[in-house]
C-alpha cells in the first residue's frame, strides 16, 4: 500500500452549506422538542407509567449500539492488521464518537430532568447496570479520542497499537453493558435473557457498518475523491455477513423462547398477536432490515451498484430502528407477569392488559435530532481536520491491484 495522504475537505460549495443548514435545522427542531417536553412535562408524549422508555430511547440506544460498531472498521485495521482498512481508521473513530454523543444527547434530554445527570455522574450504585454504563460511555469517548489522537499524531505512532487494542476491548465491554441493561431486567418477559449482550454486539457491527458505508460513499462522491470498488465491495460484503449473523441471533432468541413454555405468551405477542409490534418485527426488522439488504449486497449484479449498496445500508438502519422499537416499546407494552403461576386478570388499572403507546411528534423530532447532531459533527469534523484520505482508489489501497483483477 502506498503512502496515504489525508486532507480536510474544502467545504466552500453551496452543497456543503446546504447540507450543514439542513442538519442544523433538524438538530434545532430536536432541541425545540426537548425544550417543549421539559417545559410542559412528559404528559405531551406517548409515554406513561407503563411505557416509561419511549421513542427517544429507541433512537438513543440505536445510536449508542451503532457507535460501537462504527469503530469496527478502525479495529480491523489496527487489531487484526488488515491493511486495506487502516486508511479508514480516522473516519471510523470520528463517526463512532459522533454517534455516541448523538445518542447520549437524546438520552439526557429525555430524562425529564436533564439536570439530574449530575447525580448520575457523581453518585454511583454499582449494583445498577445503569451506573456502570455511565462509566462505559464516558470511557468510550475518552479512549476513542486518544486512539484518534495517536492515529493523527505521528509522534505518538508507537502507542497507536496499544490505543487500538484498548478501544477494541472497551467497545465490546460497552455494547455488552448496553445489552445487559435488558438482559438483567428479570421482571419483563421480553427481556431477562443472557443472549442480549452478544446479540447487541453483532447488531452493533451491522448498524455501525451501515452508517459508515453511507458516510463514506457520500463523502467521496460529494468531494469527487477517488474511491475504488475493491474497498467498497469488501465493506458491503462485511455488511451482509454482519446482518446474517444478526439474523442468526434473532432466530436463536425466538426459537429458544418458543421452546420454553413460560415464554410462549411473549413470543405469541411478538410473532403473531402484537399488532403494530408484530408488523414492525416481520416487515421492518426481518424483511426490510435483514432479508432485503442481504439480497441486495450478495446479488451478483445489484451488489456491484453503489446505489443498491447505499439502499441496503439505509434499509439496515431502518430495520435497526424497527428492532429497537419492538424490543424497547414492545417489551414494555406486554403486560407484567406480577403473579407467576396465577390466572391473569384485567381491570381499569391495566392489570393483564397490553399497555398502549403512540409516539408523539416531539419524541420523533428529538430522536431524529440526535442523528442530525451526529452527522453534523462528522461533517464539520472532515471540514476542519484531516480525517479523509485524498485517494482510496484500488491502486492506492491494494499494492497488488491490476486492471485485470479489477
Amino acid at each position: 500500500m502506498k503512502k496515504i495522504d489525508y486532507l480536510e475537505i474544502d467545504g466552500d460549495s453551496r452543497g456543503f452549506y446546504t447540507l450543514v443548514g439542513i442538519l442544523a435545522l433538524i438538530a434545532a427542531f430536536g432541541a425545540g422538542a426537548a425544550l417543549t417536553m421539559e417545559h410542559a412535562g412528559h404528559w405531551i408524549t406517548g409515554m406513561s407509567n407503563q411505557v416509561i422508555w419511549g421513542t427517544p430511547h429507541v433512537f438513543a440506544v440505536f445510536l449508542i449500539v451503532a457507535a460501537s460498531g462504527a469503530l469496527n472498521i478502525a479495529s480491523m485495521g489496527t487489531v487484526f492488521n488488515r491493511h486495506i482498512y487502516q486508511p479508514l481508521g480516522r473516519l471510523s473513530s470520528l463517526l463512532a464518537i459522533a454517534l455516541l454523543v448523538g445518542g447520549l444527547l437524546v438520552l439526557v434530554l429525555d430524562l425529564g430532568r436533564p439536570d439530574r445527570l449530575i447525580v448520575a455522574m457523581t453518585v454511583y450504585n454499582f449494583k445498577s447496570i445503569f451506573a456502570w454504563n455511565v462509566l462505559l460511555y464516558t470511557g468510550f469517548i475518552g479512549i476513542t479520542g486518544v486512539y484518534l489522537w495517536f492515529q493523527m499524531d505521528r509522534s505518538m505512532g508507537k502507542y497507536y497499537k496499544i490505543a487500538g487494542y484498548a478501544a477494541f476491548i472497551w467497545r465490546l465491554i460497552l455494547t455488552t453493558g448496553t445489552g445487559a441493561i435488558f438482559g438483567f431486567i428479570v421482571a419483563r418477559d421480553a427481556f431477562d435473557s443472557a443472549i442480549y449482550p452478544p446479540m447487541f454486539i453483532i447488531n452493533s457491527f451491522a448498524y455501525g457498518m451501515a452508517f459508515f458505508i453511507l458516510v463514506l460513499l457520500a463523502a467521496y462522491k460529494w468531494t469527487a475523491r477517488p474511491l475504488g470498488d475493491k474497498l467498497v465491495y469488501r465493506l458491503k460484503n462485511l455488511l451482509g455477513v454482519f446482518v446474517a449473523a444478526a439474523f442468526y441471533f434473532l432466530l436463536v432468541y425466538h426459537l429458544t423462547g418458543l421452546y420454553h413454555t413460560k415464554r410462549h405468551g411473549i413470543e405469541d405477542f411478538f410473532l403473531q398477536s402484537g399488532g403494530i409490534y408484530t408488523q414492525l418485527f416481520w416487515i421492518g426488522q426481518v424483511l426490510i432490515g435483514m432479508l432485503i439488504p442481504m439480497f441486495l449486497v450478495w446479488h451478483p449484479t445489484l451488489g456491484k451498484s453503489r446505489s443498491m449498496i447505499s439502499a441496503a445500508a439505509t434499509l439496515v438502519i431502518i430495520g435497526g430502528l424497527s428492532q429497537m422499537y419492538v424490543t424497547l416499546i414492545g417489551g414494555q407494552a406486554y403486560p407484567l407477569n406480577v403473579f407467576p403461576g396465577y390466572e391473569v386478570v384485567s381491570s381499569s388499572f391495566f392489570d393483564g392488559g397490553v399497555n398502549a403507546y403512540s409516539p408523539s411528534l416531539f419524541e420523533v423530532m428529538l430522536g431524529v435530532g440526535g442523528i442530525a447532531v451526529a452527522l453534523l459533527a462528522v461533517t464539520m469534523g472532515v471540514k476542519i481536520l484531516r480525517f479523509l484520505p485524498t485517494d482510496l482508489s484500488d491502486k492506492a489501497v491494494d499494492p497488488h491491484h491490476t486492471k485485470e483483477a479489477a
